[in-house]
Formats: structure tokens, sequence, C-alpha cells
């Protein structure tokens, strides 16, 4: 059975935040200033974070 992170393409802040080793409130300051090393998508106002951008982060990428 396949679980519902197999269909999940972003993750939210606190989520991205966890998985970063970062404060949420990092994450959230990134959105705001337009300047981290991932840019979420916002969909009706809410930051959601995606996920080949986290990994391609924590693979080393920038």
């Amino acid at each position: 059975m396949q679980t519902l992170h197999q269909y999940r393409q972003a993750l939210n802040t606190a989520e991205a935040a966890k998985a970063l080793n970062r404060a949420p409130q990092t994450l959230r300051k990134w959105a705001c200033l337009e300047n981290g090393p991932i840019r979420p998508i916002r969909i009706n106002g809410r930051l959601a974070w995606p996920l080949d951008e986290i990994a391609r982060l924590l693979n080393g990428g920038k």
C-alpha cells in the first residue's frame, strides 16, 4: 500500500524546517526576503516547500 508521502510534492513550513534542521521562522524569512536557497510555492496564502528542492539542497546543491 502506498502512503500519502509518495504523492506529495511539497511540505508545509514546519515539516520543511524539520527536514532542513532550521527554525520555521528562518524559512518564513527566506520566503519574505526571497533570499533563501529554496523558494516556496504560495498556495492560498500558505507556503509550500517543494520536495525536489529540499532533496537537492540536502544533497549538496545550492
